[in-house]
């Protein structure tokens, strides 16, 4: 590896998990890519069974399934051997500040073993690309329509640009849709079990529940019944309209269908 002066190995990893949160969600898949200083590379990967049923929602973006899973060691059973692997790298990867290094991190504490990332030096890629290639709407302008943004923050000069950079994607990207539900599907990607924009109420074993905060995972029907004055908290709260009128709605005994399929919390079958 010629482009970095390395003077200690280089670990460059990703991993995929059940979700997004180091605290409560579980690693799946985790492949290193281990430079040394001299001679070849070496690649690992593993495959976790992580205890916990998988989402659908994450199913549908990494394809890993409980039934590939089952089967596999959970990662107590190869936290030594992936330690060892890390043992003495500096880290790299894309995006590793945010999600990977907390992730693997939280791993290592349910097993007993510290992963010092502070002391490692971090080469993040996505943090030089953000650096260098500034995503803002003069840079998109210059992209899009080889013309330089004149009078930035002048909301009337903005609306212009942004107008121009609409018109120059569609050009770029003969693909994108235009019919207008279409497009808005493609842009504002959501999880289809949210039933508010803000994602803080859920569909979940066909009910709704609370998506965030202590009450996660209750039950609405539940707390309508059990602590009425949390969802009045919420009506008087900072939150969506949308957010609110489902409360509302559950108070007064008005209820909406669930989809035909929804998320579910059981179990499912593992080799625990």
């Amino acid at each position: 590896m010629s482009f970095i002066a390395l003077d200690r190995p280089l670990a460059v990893f990703d991993l995929e998990a059940t979700g997004l949160n180091p605290r409560t969600d579980r690693i799946l898949e985790l492949s290193v890519v281990r430079i040394p200083v001299k001679g070849p590379n070496a690649t690992r990967t593993w495959l976790v069974n992580p205890g916990v049923p998988i989402p659908l929602e994450t199913i549908a973006i990494h394809g890993i399934s409980d039934e590939q899973v089952k089967s596999c060691p959970k990662f107590v059973d190869v936290a030594d051997e992936i330690f060892d692997f890390f043992k003495g790298c500096d880290l790299g990867g894309f995006g590793i500040g945010r999600f990977d290094i907390p992730m693997l991190e939280e791993e290592f504490l349910r097993v007993g073993k510290f992963f010092d990332a502070k002391s490692r030096r971090q080469f993040d890629a996505q943090r030089i690309f953000h650096k260098r290639e500034p995503r803002d709407l003069a840079a998109a302008l210059r992209f899009y329509c080889g013309e330089e943004l004149v009078d930035a923050h002048g909301a009337e000069a903005d609306a212009v640009a942004t107008l121009k950079v609409l018109e120059g994607q569609f050009g770029r990207y003969p693909d994108l849709p235009t019919d207008p539900d279409e497009l808005d599907r493609l842009i504002n990607e959501r999880d289809p079990f949210f039933l508010d924009r803000d994602g803080k109420l859920r569909w979940l074993d066909g009910e709704i529940t609370i998506n965030f905060g202590k009450k996660k995972g209750a039950k609405l029907r539940d707390l309508v019944i059990e602590e009425p004055n949390y969802l009045k908290w919420i009506l008087h709260g900072d939150f969506a309209r949308d957010t609110k009128d489902v409360v509302r709605a559950a108070l007064e005994g008005r209820w909406p269908a669930p989809p035909a399929v929804t998320p579910t919390s059981a179990p499912a079958e593992f080799n625990l």
